[in-house]
């Protein structure tokens, strides 16, 4: 990847997240609106194809450049990373709207996939850095590697998803229950698994006793704000405060890798906890008082930046992300719960661009950080 460091000048990964999230959010708003009419197979492959593409891009763009650094460059990765949050609208709540209406463990294990990136992410980092640390251009073979192994894993996806996924037994019951109760979105999935319907069947009558965005939404408000909570929360603090705010400690520069590793690991081993029906929480009223609770991370990460060791801010990073992945899980299993098909499937939109954006609030109060501070933002 060409060179972009970290400065007191300079915030790259602030500046790429700002890239990426808004490109995601109008995205999702846009197929949140219109999810009805969109084909999820064809949607999602679509997404899919995209991220395969712009992995491919950005080590195109290493290779062509040797690595080099440059304003050009720069502009040309803020692209790719701009397509990249377009991809992620698309599968990301596609994914979360066909999930919807099926059973509770594959949302979950999505869910947890999306983790587990996370956490493959920083055992790479982990691994490169004790690799390439001493080695000429170290990060950028890190960094190579990264997004070698991230095209191949994408395109694995494409294969999977267009010629396994939807032959799968449970996966067409499903969907042709889906079908029969409206939901005209699943029907290139169908056909893909040889499954043919007749749109005749679905009548002016089944369509009009479903509910509308604005129903779904009003029904599921406290969903809705539990997620932009639970992201704006987790996003506001990780990545860009723990790599610039923390201080160097007696880690050095393992130090803010380190507390992204623990972050990852304890956002993937929270999502499997629901799986336990003893360790769920179902409780409309319980997940918004932990929501809200969760607050008390902003204070908490500013007072043991200032004043605590690497003991607390590790401790505090782990629980963050234990209670970010958690939390995730319980609301997106349980919001779908009771309605039929096509609703599930908007619901699950919905709330994914609840999600997204809380994500964007979360980039955009992580840069509030940086005030009072010596550094200089360009």
């Amino acid at each position: 990847m060409s060179q972009i460091h970290i400065s007191n000048e300079y915030h790259p990964a602030r500046v790429l997240t700002m890239v990426y999230q808004p490109f995601a959010l109008g995205t999702m708003a846009t197929l949140a609106h219109f999810e009805a009419k969109v084909d999820t197979r064809r949607r999602n492959l679509f997404g899919y194809i995209v991220f395969f593409f712009g992995t491919l891009a950005l080590l195109v763009l290493d290779l062509a450049s040797s690595g080099k650094g440059g304003i050009e460059n720069y502009i040309g990765i803020c692209v790719i990373v701009a397509s990249l949050g377009v991809a992620d609208a698309y599968v990301q709540g596609g994914m979360v709207g066909d999930l919807s209406f099926m059973c509770p463990e594959f949302l979950q294990s999505f869910l947890a996939g999306v983790a587990a990136s996370g956490a493959l992410t920083s055992a790479l980092r982990l691994v490169t850095k004790a690799v390439f640390e001493k080695s000429d251009n170290g990060l950028r073979k890190g960094a190579t590697l990264f997004l070698s192994i991230s095209t191949l894993l994408v395109f694995l996806c494409i294969l999977l998803y267009a010629f396994y996924f939807p032959k799968l037994p449970i996966v067409k019951h499903y969907r042709s229950k889906a079908a029969s109760e409206g939901s005209k979105t699943v029907s290139t999935d169908l056909a893909a698994a040889g499954i043919q319907t007749q749109e005749s069947k679905i009548t002016d009558a089944t369509n009009s006793k479903q509910l509308s965005h604005k129903q779904l939404l009003l029904q599921n408000i406290d969903y809705a704000i539990d997620l932009f909570l639970i992201a704006s929360v987790s996003l506001s603090i990780m990545p860009g405060f723990l790599y610039e705010n923390t201080g160097m400690h007696h880690l050095g520069s393992w130090y803010a890798i380190v507390l992204i590793a623990m972050y990852n690991v304890g956002n993937l081993i929270s999502r499997y906890i629901p799986l336990v029906k003893k360790l769920k929480l179902e409780s409309r009223k319980g997940l918004m008082f932990a929501t809200l609770l969760r607050l008390l991370f902003i204070p908490c990460f500013y007072f043991a930046a200032k004043y605590g060791d690497q003991g607390p801010m590790t401790m505090l990073t782990s629980f963050l992300g234990l209670t970010n992945g958690y939390l995730t899980v319980c609301v997106l299993t349980a919001a779908p719960k009771g309605y039929k098909g096509p609703e599930q499937n908007a619901l699950g939109n919905l709330l994914i661009l609840c999600l997204i954006g809380g994500i964007l609030s979360g980039v955009s109060l992580d840069w509030l950080w940086l005030i009072g501070s010596k550094e200089k933002i360009i």
